[in-house]
Order: structure tokens, then sequence, then C-alpha cells
């Protein structure tokens, strides 16, 4: 894997890098879940999702000169979220492009931290943080395809990798492919016996269609923003973090929005850990089957749920046991 843009090396000098500003999340284990299952969970970050390693990382590693103008990135939620509070314990301004659409609990959350929130639509998203970033010299932050980033996503895996022995599988929600390449350089070099799985929603399974396909693969943002899962509605993966898949991932599967809902819902009745519907996919995927996987981890990525959301997943499900 010497090729890729992000080594176990990079992985390591993160977790370093970024030990005194991020939790050390826990592995928790799932009793009322039938099998060997664990729980990683990245909720209990200071901004309820596991962005905040890949957001502190990359500004740490930024040149001071540009650090000093501020940072912007463009985001769905929580990669933004995660920007405007690294920026604020950097003590630099921050600009968070977002999408028309956006989760209203994401967007305000956002503004709390003092980050100046820009709503544009979906399309114009990048465009809008690229004007940004050459007009007021700030530094760019991208969410996901960016090896600073992916190097601080992978630092949960090492945590991980340290608490349980013997894991079998690794189940991660799979959005543009930030989190799992940073998980996937990881595992791959530390436990090499371990699969990496990646779980998507059938209603955005751009990653699983590339991977099969041999080639980046884009799914049309009207097809994708019919999932709930809204952290993974990213029409394609990234250019970097597509061969980093292609070399650590060993498969991904899909899980269906009522899946996702009975996952959300079994979370917070069974584990008392809120999830929001991306951060529940892992979850979803080893209910749906948990003979596949054996002694597994599952990357409880987020827990930025909308209230209402919230109430529909309890309304609906009664979660399994």
């Amino acid at each position: 894997m010497s090729d890729l843009a992000v080594s176990v090396d990079d992985v390591t000098a993160a977790q370093a890098r970024i030990a005194d500003a991020v939790v050390r999340t826990p592995l928790l284990p799932a009793a009322w879940a039938p099998g060997d299952l664990w729980i990683k969970a990245e909720n209990l970050q200071p901004v309820g999702a596991f962005k905040l390693r890949g957001a502190v990382n990359a500004i740490a590693l930024l040149d001071p000169g540009v650090r000093s103008h501020g940072v912007v990135t463009h985001s769905s939620g929580n990669h933004g979220r995660a920007v405007a509070w690294a920026a604020r314990a950097a003590g630099v301004p921050a600009v968070i492009v977002m999408p028309e659409g956006a989760a209203r609990v994401k967007v305000e959350a956002t503004r709390a931290l003092g980050a100046e929130v820009v709503i544009v639509p979906g399309d114009r998203r990048e465009g809008v943080a690229d004007r940004v970033r050459r007009v007021r010299g700030m530094g760019l932050v991208p969410p996901y395809d960016h090896a600073d980033v992916i190097s601080g996503q992978g630092t949960l895996a090492m945590e991980t990798l340290v608490d349980l022995d013997d894991i079998d599988t690794v189940l991660v929600p799979v959005g543009g492919g930030g989190l799992i390449s940073g998980v996937g350089v990881a595992v791959s070099s530390l436990s090499p016996r371990t699969r990496v799985v990646g779980v998507e929603p059938a209603l955005a399974a751009d990653a699983r269609a590339s991977l099969a396909d041999g080639r980046r693969i884009a799914w049309d943002s009207r097809a994708t923003s019919r999932t709930i899962a809204d952290g993974t509605r990213t029409p394609v993966v990234g250019r970097i973090t597509f061969p980093i898949m292609q070399a650590t991932v060993d498969e991904i599967v899909t899980v269906t929005e009522d899946e996702i809902l009975s996952a959300v819902a079994s979370l917070a009745r069974c584990a008392r850990l809120v999830a929001e519907p991306s951060g529940a996919l892992s979850v979803a995927a080893y209910l749906a089957g948990p003979w596949k996987y054996g002694r597994t981890v599952a990357v409880l990525s987020g827990g930025n749920i909308d209230p209402l959301l919230l109430a529909r997943a309890l309304a609906s499900h009664t979660g399994k046991e």
C-alpha cells in the first residue's frame, strides 16, 4: 500500500497529534444483540460525530500563515460542525458552506460554535467554498477527500484495535469514503485478518457500485437524496479515498430505510445510545445478518439526529433485542 495517499504511519502520527483535543470514545459491548457485537461510540465526541478527528488533524497541519486567516469547508452537517469546533479551539474563524435542506439541528449547532454558515443549493457547495478560500485566503478542509482528514478519521480504528482482540469484522458507514479509508489503512496494516466492511443505504449505494465496477461511479443527487441517512448522500466517493478503499475494504453491503430506522430505535432502547441514521448504518447491517460477521465492531459514527426523526423511529420500531 506504499503508493496510497495515506499510510499507517500517518494515522499513528495523527493519533498523537489530536489526542488532547478529541475524546477517546468507548468500545461498548452490545449484550442485547445476538452474537458478539461491540459498538465504537463516536456519537460521544463533543460535536456528536467522528468528524472531529479529521478536522482537528487537518487544521493542525495547515500552514500557520494560511491557518491564521481561518478555515472554510463545505458540508451537509457533521463535518461542518467539526470544523467549526476545531477552528474555535484553534482561535481562527470558520466559514461553513451547507446545502439547502441540511438538517436544522446541524445548521443551528454549527452556528452556535461561532462559524459563519452560508446556505447554497447542494450542487454549488464546493464552488462556493473554493471561492471563499481564494477571496479570503482561508485554508480549505475538505469533508473526506484529503489525506490529513483521512488520517484523522483512522485514529478511531487505532483505539479499537487496542481495546479489543480477535476482531473478525469492522463495520463502517460509507459516505464519501474518508472514514472507511482511514479505518481500512489502520486495520489492514495492524490486523490483516480483520475484515473491513462498508455499509451504505440501498438508496445511495454509489460506493458499492464503484468497487464492483472498479471505477468511480456517480449517482444522481436526486437518487441519493431519497435516503434518510443524510451523511451518505455524497453522489460519488473521492478520488483519494477510492483507491484506498479498493486496497483495504473487503466488501460493501447495503441496508434498507426500514432497517436503518430499526437500528436507530434499537440503539436508543437497548444501548441507551442516540444515533443519527448515517451513524446507525453499521448496526443496521449487523442486525440484518449477525451470523455473517463473527466478533464485530460496529462504528456508530454520529448521533446528531433531528428530534422528530428520532421520535418517528421510536414510534414505528420497537428495536431488536
